[in-house]
């Protein structure tokens, strides 16, 4: 227990103290997993909606998929994105591994098929009756999917939640595709990984700490606009 105060004293000294490169892999961890959950946002959502609403050969198979995709293991999408990021592989003349836009590309093929996954099964949940009636009101198709979008809203940012805390919390593909280099690619995970290896355990505890506090906000910020949502 005493390891764990000490961790704990030492996230609150690192923190309290402006340490630059702790603030530095703070900010990076926050881009990288902020942006990446955006860019699945724009994926998943729109994705989810089309196989929840539509019919069409083959849709039980793409949702397999999906939902498969949930729990892909971060290491094969790290590997499979290397290969394809390498200097020889297909998108190698791009130059992007070991930067965070490759850190960003793993995270958001980790999370999109999560975002994916609940948003399909929140727009399958809407009564069919309330689809019709709002067809039946002359709603265009955009007006159509905006409304289903407020009627599942919260299930949304359930969604949100969930795809952030996929890819916060990763390590693997991090690792991959960003080798964890110092002042470019590494974030809170990684920092972490590094000082286990390195026997530093009250350092390690310190950015875990962080790591959670930084999480919790997110996630803390995410749950008051759902619940201010769900009263109104």
């Amino acid at each position: 227990m005493d390891l764990v105060w000490q961790g704990i004293a030492e996230a609150f000294r690192l923190l309290l103290a402006g340490d630059p490169e702790v603030i530095r892999i703070t900010v990076l961890t926050l881009k990288v997993s902020g942006t990446a959950t955006l860019i699945s946002l724009c994926i998943g959502i729109p994705l989810g909606a089309l196989l929840a609403l539509s019919r069409f050969p083959g849709r039980k198979f793409f949702m397999s998929l999906v939902n498969m995709g949930m729990g892909l293991p971060p290491v094969v999408a790290g590997l499979w994105i290397t290969i394809f990021l390498w200097r020889n592989g297909p998108l190698g003349f791009f130059n992007l591994m070991y930067t965070p836009a490759a850190m960003i590309i793993a995270q958001a093929v980790i999370a999109s098929p999560i975002i994916t996954g609940i948003s399909a099964a929140a727009f399958q949940q809407v009564s069919g009756k309330l689809r019709l009636q709002i067809m039946a009101l002359g709603a265009t198709r955009w007006q159509y999917v905006l409304l289903l979008v407020k009627e599942v809203r919260l299930s949304l940012l359930a969604a949100v939640m969930a795809g952030f805390g996929g890819v916060i919390s990763e390590v693997g593909a991090s690792t991959m595709v960003g080798q964890n280099v110092l002042g470019r690619t590494r974030v809170l995970t990684t920092a972490t990984v590094m000082e286990v290896s390195k026997g530093n355990f009250d350092i390690a505890i310190a950015l875990s700490v962080i790591l959670m506090v930084l999480a919790y906000g997110v996630t803390l910020t995410l749950t008051l606009a759902q619940q201010r949502g769900n009263r109104s």
